[in-house]
């Protein structure tokens, strides 16, 4: 015989779980999920599944075209390079390289941006400011441009373009978080936190933290986007990674010398940049749009 439940019991989902619930309604962005997921596993597992040491030459494989080519090899899919390196490893590691070091660049870059942005909208006063107009004068220049010219002072180099972007990307992260803790700072729930006694610290991270997850995913989001463009750019211009190492804007800048005979040189690694760039920003409207349809419930 069933159980009969007398009583109606609603499902109340938690935060998270709901708001899965609403990105997943999004078909492009549950895509845009898949794609980006992909290359992540790219980064984690680029090792184990390239086919070839990326910086291995082969005198006897100089452009050999793409599998799908009838003039292809299955040994390479992604055909070779003008010294007879396999693409595709190097695809491979290019995406883990350009992909991982953006991630990390936002993180820190996050970290110190929340930072000196809560502490600017916590702020009153000269110092308060001083900040706010030397944020804005330097939200005004492009990131790439502000990194160009870090790495013309530090020189150029990998590392050097990593604290370029790195430095360049902190004040946009710097300018959302001040406007939206001076908004937060102004309502109820923080004057009765201050009230009682809470202290700086405790209304930041208790009060105020919670209501900027919206706008960290949106801004994360961008900055991701803007730090694979920038790492790309300063590797294209030749500022940031140096050959032969396998980053996509250092694979975008060989193929050029030989693109008149393999076209696929330049096709495949513009293309991966393509669709991060694009999977990123899908996911990122997704999960804001997510966000803001579980705060209207």
């Amino acid at each position: 015989m069933a159980n009969l439940n007398m009583y109606q019991e609603e499902f109340h989902p938690s935060p998270l779980v709901h708001t899965w619930l609403e990105f997943r309604k999004s078909h492009i962005a549950v895509l845009g999920l898949w794609v980006l997921a992909f290359f992540i596993s790219m980064v984690i597992f680029g090792p184990l599944i390239a086919p070839f040491d990326p910086l291995m030459q082969n005198p006897n494989a100089f452009l050999i075209e793409p599998a799908w080519d009838a003039n292809g090899s299955i040994r390479h899919v992604f055909g070779t390079d003008s010294i007879g390196r396999d693409l595709l490893s190097r695809l491979i590691y290019g995406c883990r390289m350009t992909l991982g070091l953006s991630i990390l660049l936002v993180f820190l870059s996050m970290l110190v941006g929340v930072a000196i942005g809560a502490i600017a909208g916590m702020s009153r006063g000269v110092r308060s400011s001083i900040l706010n107009h030397l944020l804005d004068s330097i939200m005004a220049v492009p990131t790439l441009l502000i990194a160009i010219v870090i790495v013309g002072i530090l020189g150029v180099g990998l590392v050097n373009s990593m604290w370029a972007i790195s430095l360049a990307l902190i004040p946009q992260f710097v300018h959302n978080t001040r406007e939206v803790v001076r908004a937060e700072m102004q309502k109820e729930y923080v004057l009765a936190s201050q009230l009682d006694g809470a202290r700086r610290f405790h209304l930041f991270f208790y009060c105020i933290l919670p209501n900027m997850y919206e706008m960290l995913v949106v801004q994360c989001t961008m900055a991701l986007s803007v730090a694979i463009l920038d790492v790309t750019a300063l590797g294209f211009l030749g500022l940031g990674a140096q050959p032969p190492s396998p980053e996509l804007g250092t694979m975008l800048s060989e193929g050029l010398k030989v693109a008149y005979k393999s076209p696929w040189s330049i096709a495949l690694p513009g293309s991966a940049i393509f669709l991060m760039v694009l999977s990123i920003n899908v996911v990122g409207d997704g999960l804001r749009s997510a966000l803001r349809n579980r705060l209207s419930h």
